[in-house]
C-alpha cells in the first residue's frame, strides 16, 4: 500500500524516534532478562539518557529506506541460548540512522549478559557473570545487571534505555528490568519505550523481576516461561525460573517513527499515519 499526498517540503527538520529490536531473555536457573533495544530519538530525551538526537533535513525527492530489527529469541532449555536483537534504520542520501539490537539475557551458571544497544542481564548460577554492557555509539541505553556468584544466585534484570538492570546475586532485590524512555513523539502524550526484561524467581528473592517500563517481559515465577517484550517497543525478554524446563521470552520487535510536519510524496511498507506522524511497524520506505 502507497499513501500519496502533497510532497514534504525540502529543508523542513523531521524528527524521529528509532528502536532497535530487544534481547531474548535467558532460560531457567534463572537466567538474565534481555535488554532493551537502542533506542535514538530527536525529541524530549533518548536512549541512555544521552543528547538528544538531532533532526534531520531531507532532500525532496530523497527516499529513506526504513528497517525494523526482530527482538532476539528466548534461551531454550537444554537446547539453545538467547539471543540479541536485530538492528532497526533510517537510511539515505544524507540521513544514515542506526539503533543497535539488545543484549541477550545470560544462561544459569553458564555466560554473561549480551552488549548491545543496551546490555542483557547476567545469567544466575553459582559463578560470578558480567552484566551486558551498552556498546553503540552513540549511547542508545543501560547496561544490564550482575550477578556476583552468591547465594541466592538470582539472574540480573537486563537494561533498559532509562536504566540499568538490577544486580542479581545476593542483592537481595527483586531482578527488575531497566525503565525505557518517555517520549512524546507519537502521540503528544509521554508514552515509555524500550523496556529492560525482568529476571525469573530464584531461592530466596522476593519474586522474580518485573520488566522495565515501556514494555519489558515478566521474568517467570515458576516453571513457566519468560514473558516475551512488547511488540514494536524494543523491550528486552523476561527470564525463565529456577524451575527445569522454563524457557526465556522473546525481546520485543522495534519501531521507527518519523514526524514529517508535512505529508510525505510516498511510503511503502504499510505505516500508520496520524496527521503527520508516520509509524512503521515493519520494514518500508518514506520519500519526501
Amino acid at each position: 500500500m502507497q499513501i500519496l499526498a502533497t510532497p514534504h517540503a525540502g529543508g523542513l527538520p523531521v524528527g524521529f524516534l528509532c528502536i532497535a529490536g530487544g534481547g531474548g531473555g535467558g532460560m531457567n536457573g534463572s537466567g538474565g532478562g534481555g535488554g532493551a533495544g537502542g533506542l535514538r530519538c530527536s525529541v524530549d530525551q533518548t536512549g541512555g539518557l544521552g543528547t538528544l538526537e538531532t533532526m534531520f533535513t531531507p532532500t525532496l525527492g530523497v527516499t529513506l529506506t526504513i528497517t525494523i530489527g526482530a527482538g532476539g529469541a528466548g534461551g531454550i532449555y537444554t537446547s539453545s541460548e538467547a539471543v540479541n536483537g536485530s538492528n532497526s534504520s533510517i537510511i539515505g542520501t544524507g540521513v544514515s540512522i542506526t539503533s543497535t539490537g539488545g543484549g541477550k539475557g545470560g544462561t544459569a551458571a553458564s555466560s554473561d549478559g549480551g552488549n548491545g544497544g543496551s546490555g542483557g542481564g547476567a545469567g544466575g548460577g553459582g559463578s560470578a557473570l558480567n552484566a551486558g554492557t551498552r556498546t553503540a555509539s552513540p549511547v542508545q541505553g543501560f547496561d544490564g545487571g550482575a550477578n556476583n556468584g552468591s547465594s541466592p544466585f538470582s539472574g540480573a534484570g537486563g537494561g533498559g534505555a532509562g536504566a540499568v538492570g538490577v544486580a542479581g546475586g545476593n542483592s537481595g532485590l527483586q531482578p527488575d528490568g531497566g525503565v525505557g524512555i518517555q517520549t512524546t513523539i507519537e502521540t503528544g502524550v509521554a508514552t515509555y519505550y524500550a523496556g529492560g526484561g525482568g529476571a525469573g524467581k530464584r531461592g530466596s528473592i522476593p519474586a522474580a523481576g518485573v520488566g522495565g517500563l515501556g514494555g519489558g517481559g515478566n521474568g517467570s515465577n515458576t516453571s513457566a516461561n519468560g514473558i516475551a517484550g512488547t511488540t514494536n517497543t524494543g523491550s528486552g525478554g523476561g527470564s525463565g525460573s529456577e524451575d527445569a524446563g522454563s524457557n526465556g521470552g522473546a525481546g520485543g520487535s522495534g519501531l521507527v517513527i518519523i514526524n514529517t510536519g508535512l505529508v510525505a510524496a510516498s511510503t511503502t511498507g504499510s505505516p500508520t499515519l496520524v496527521g503527520t506522524t508516520y509509524k512503521f511497524t515493519g520494514s518500508g520506505s518514506i520519500t519526501f
